[in-house]
C-alpha cells in the first residue's frame, strides 16, 4: 500500500527557494512600497477571538517565482491556464559555473546543452532545464545579483536564445529555471535592446522560474522536480516553493 512512499526514502529533500522578508530584493523597475509581508490586520487580544492574522502584499515577480506567458505577452495565458498538472516534471541541471567564473557575462549555448546531453542523456519530454550558475550565492544583496559595476551597468550570466530554442525545438522541455533575476544573460539583453530569450520562451506558452537556489545539492539528472504556488487567477507570475526529490548519492 505505501510503497510508492517508503521509495521516497532513496531519495533527498531540497529546497530549491529563497526566504522572503520585507528587505528581500526586487526588480528595481517595481515601485517602491509593492512589499508588505506580514503586517498585522487582526491582533491577540482581539474580544472576538484570540489569535493572529497577517496580510501579504508582494508583486508576482517577488523571490523564487514562476512566471506565466501573459507577463510578456499580451492576451498571453495567465496562472489559471496552469494547474496540478504542470508543477511536477523530470528535473535537468545544467552547470555552467566553470564557464560563468570566467566570464560573468557568460550565456549558456546549445552546445552546453549537447554537452550535458553526451553525459547524462536527452532531455526528457516535459522536462525541466535549470541553468546552474553559482549566482544565487550573490542573494539578498541586489547589487550583487545584478551584478552592479562602478558605471552602473548590470553584469550577469544566462540563456542565449539558441540555448531555449534547443530545448523547447529540437527537445520537448516544458519549462526552464535560472538563478539570476532575468532569463537573458546581460550581454544578450544588451545586444537586442530586450529580454528576447524571456519574450520567445514565454510566446510558446512555456513557464519558467527564476531566482533559483541550491541548484549545486540536486542531481544533473534523475531527480524530480514540484514546483507549486498560489491558486490564484490571472497572475502573470507568482512567488514559488520548488521541492526537488533528488537520488541519493
Amino acid at each position: 500500500m505505501w510503497k510508492f512512499f517508503n521509495e521516497l526514502k532513496n531519495f533527498e529533500v531540497v529546497d530549491l527557494t529563497h526566504p522572503l522578508d520585507n528587505t528581500s530584493p526586487y526588480w528595481s523597475g517595481i515601485p517602491a512600497g509593492a512589499v508588505e509581508l506580514g503586517k498585522t490586520c487582526f491582533d491577540w487580544g482581539n474580544p472576538m477571538l484570540d489569535c493572529l492574522i497577517q496580510t501579504f502584499k508582494f508583486p508576482g515577480q517577488f523571490g523564487t517565482h514562476v512566471d506565466f506567458p501573459g507577463h510578456f505577452v499580451k492576451d498571453g495565458a495567465l496562472s489559471e491556464s496552469y494547474g496540478a498538472a504542470n508543477m511536477i516534471y523530470p528535473l535537468c541541471v545544467v552547470d555552467i559555473t566553470a564557464k560563468v567564473a570566467a566570464d560573468v557575462h557568460y550565456a549558456a549555448t546549445a552546445q552546453d546543452i549537447i554537452d550535458y546531453e553526451k553525459t547524462y542523456g536527452e532531455i526528457p519530454d516535459g522536462a525541466f532545464v535549470a541553468l546552474y550558475s553559482g549566482w544565487s550565492k550573490h542573494w539578498p544583496n541586489m547589487d550583487a545579483i545584478s551584478g552592479i559595476a562602478p558605471d552602473g551597468s548590470e553584469n550577469f550570466p544566462g540563456w542565449s536564445l539558441d540555448a531555449l530554442k534547443y530545448i523547447y525545438e529540437t527537445r520537448n522541455a516544458a519549462a526552464n529555471g535560472h538563478e539570476t533575476l532575468d532569463t537573458d544573460a546581460s550581454a544578450e539583453a544588451a545586444k537586442s535592446g530586450d529580454l528576447a530569450c524571456e519574450r520567445y520562451l514565454l510566446s510558446k506558452g512555456k513557464l519558467q522560474v527564476e531566482v533559483m537556489t541550491n541548484l549545486d545539492k540536486v542531481a544533473p539528472a534523475g531527480a524530480v522536480l514540484i514546483v507549486t504556488w498560489p491558486n490564484i487567477v490571472g497572475a502573470t507570475g507568482l512567488p514559488a516553493r520548488l521541492i526537488a526529490l533528488s537520488p541519493k548519492k
